[in-house]
């Protein structure tokens, strides 16, 4: 079997010319599907860099089958990134590889698997059996301010305590500085209502000074400055959905991004318009949103 090493073509160094310029996930997702085009290409003695129009279009049909059409685009993005980083010919362009993608994309019509949202009647449910304790505090103004301000668990998880500021009639202002739709960081301001503002201030009360993130790991009865995880997000919600004594099948349909979901149907049934929600919850794109509001229970003639 040939080896290809990237002595010429060392993907890896020029991949630090992106730092900054995309979010960290995005990194690590680029990096990883590099990887797994590069193994590929050694398994069948392929060159990686510069591929061929044929190694890209055999790589992509090969990963059809086991995954996701957008996991596969963002494996055709990645590799083609690394072409133009080096300043090879790019492949990925050829009408070969749209015609190989599109066939794909018309393989697997299933439709993108949507989170449950977590409407208000879950919401109460879930901070109903949060503990009385350090950790009970943080988790309630998580959910609270999750839901409130339709945030991403990206979102979520970057506040600082720097982001809030408490308003005369006893609610929040809430800068949102970068998200998956706002890569420049230029934010956006969301707020909050009385409830969740106290639910905030009550853990802020017992976290202290001296914390960078709003929301950080707990151990040993103590506040941990450092940032929690996105998982940490979509953990709060499943112990939630189980302590809260739903089945098993619904415990599964939530994650992390459920309230974001559930506070947007919940906007819609309250009369909302697609405007004013998407300027709420950040939203670019209107056929997203309308993904997000398609399983809300709205009766248009009640």
């Amino acid at each position: 079997m040939a080896e290809f090493s990237d002595t010429d073509f060392n993907w890896r160094s020029e991949f630090q010319r992106l730092e900054g310029a995309y979010a960290a996930s995005t990194m690590r997702s680029y990096r990883s599907d590099v990887e797994v085009f590069e193994a590929w290409c050694q398994k069948y003695s392929l060159p990686p860099f510069p591929a061929s129009v044929e190694t890209v279009c055999r790589f992509l049909e090969e990963q059809a089958p086991d995954r996701a059409p957008s996991t596969v685009r963002r494996r055709l993005y990645a590799i083609r990134k690394v072409h133009r980083l080096l300043r090879l010919d790019d492949p990925t362009f050829d009408e070969d590889i749209n015609l190989t993608y599109r066939r794909i994309r018309r393989a697997k019509r299933t439709r993108p698997k949507q989170a449950k949202g977590m409407t208000r009647p879950y919401l109460d449910k879930f901070l109903a059996v949060q503990p009385d304790n350090p950790w009970g505090l943080r988790n309630r103004a998580m959910l609270l301010l999750g839901y409130e301000l339709l945030t991403r668990r990206s979102e979520l998880v970057a506040l600082t305590t720097d982001d809030l500021e408490s308003l005369a009639d006893g609610t929040l202002r809430v800068i949102i500085r970068r998200s998956k739709a706002d890569q420049f960081g230029q934010g956006r301001v969301a707020f909050t209502s009385r409830k969740t503002a106290e639910a905030v201030q009550d853990w802020l009360a017992w976290r202290g000074p001296g914390i960078d993130y709003l929301f950080c790991p707990i151990y040993q009865d103590r506040a941990v400055n450092r940032d929690l995880s996105t998982t940490t997000v979509k953990r709060l919600v499943k112990t939630a959905a189980k302590a809260a004594g739903l089945d098993a099948a619904e415990i599964d349909a939530f994650s992390g991004h459920s309230l974001r979901v559930g506070a947007a149907q919940d906007l819609l049934v309250a009369g909302y318009d697609a405007a004013a929600i998407m300027r709420a919850g950040g939203w670019k794109s209107v056929n997203i949103l309308g993904r997000y509001l398609e399983m809300a229970e709205h009766n248009v003639w009640a």
